[in-house]
């Protein structure tokens, strides 16, 4: 089989950077276009220069129909707004869309799963292995320790820059648990904690969010008891843990079916 044909959406951005240098790395995958919003600095320019790995002579535009067009699949780290404009373009062009863009609402959601019924998507909070695997051991633990003996928690930090908290993998873990619990996450989360709050109410899952420096993700889940503390965690070092995911994630949905997948599905842990 030829080498995929794989667009990136967000191509001047530091994901989107990466993106290009895995892809330009990749025996299976090849670069055949790069897209940026209008007005960015990097429109024209050779995408992988841009991306440190010398020219592909790809130039980044900001026009992803024709792009799309001839391409078998993009990779997307951009914003639900973006990521919602560009579903509808994979659909149109019955190619595979790997979605790692976070803070997605309910109706940027729905409109994503609209676009599920032309195109292969495949979304997920995070695009790492470690993290994927992290969640379901998580799930494991919350179905295994009963609520009530155990609370659960979620703890996230990352860099200063980054817009939408929790973050996306903070509250696919959390997903996680309360799949495990077999309850609603929506019913369930505690997302602040400010003054005379009162005791924890039973069942509920916490979360704590923190923002500084440079931090690429730490994400912890922990699972606290009388007496006791498990603690399952993530620490991503490089981005490129998350550009290796969605190249993966690609690579798997070319021919699939068009439909809604999750990592999980990618690595066989659904």
């Amino acid at each position: 089989m030829s080498r995929m044909g794989l667009v990136v959406v967000g191509a001047g951005g530091r994901m989107g950077q990466a993106l290009i240098r895995v892809i330009a790395q990749s025996d299976d995958a090849v670069l055949v276009g790069a897209v940026e919003r209008a007005g960015s600095a990097v429109l024209g320019r050779d995408a992988g220069e841009g991306a440190g790995v010398g020219p592909l002579n790809v130039p980044v535009s900001d026009d992803p129909l024709p792009v799309f067009a001839k391409a078998d699949g993009v990779l997307d780290f951009t914003s639900p707004a973006a990521t919602v404009e560009f579903a509808g373009y994979a659909a149109q062009a019955r190619i595979v869309h790997v979605i790692g863009t976070t803070g997605c609402a309910p109706e940027h959601d729905a409109r994503i799963n609209a676009a599920a019924r032309h195109a292969t998507i495949i979304k997920s909070g995070n695009m790492s292995l470690g993290v994927n695997l992290l969640a379901a051991l998580v799930e494991q633990a919350a179905k295994a320790l009963p609520a009530a003996d155990f609370d659960i928690e979620v703890l996230e930090m990352h860099h200063r820059q980054k817009v939408d908290a929790p973050s996306g993998t903070a509250l696919m873990l959390g997903e996680a648990a309360a799949k495990g619990r077999e309850i609603a996450l929506a019913d369930q989360s505690v997302r602040v904690r400010d003054g005379h709050t009162g005791p924890r109410e039973a069942g509920s899952i916490g979360f704590a969010t923190l923002r500084g420096g440079s931090v690429v993700g730490d994400h912890s889940v922990i699972l606290a008891g009388t007496g006791e503390r498990i603690t399952l965690g993530h620490v991503a070092e490089d981005r490129a843990i998350f550009a290796r995911g969605a190249l993966a994630a690609a690579l798997w949905g070319r021919g699939r079916k068009p439909g809604l997948y999750s990592m999980r599905d990618v690595l066989g842990l659904a």
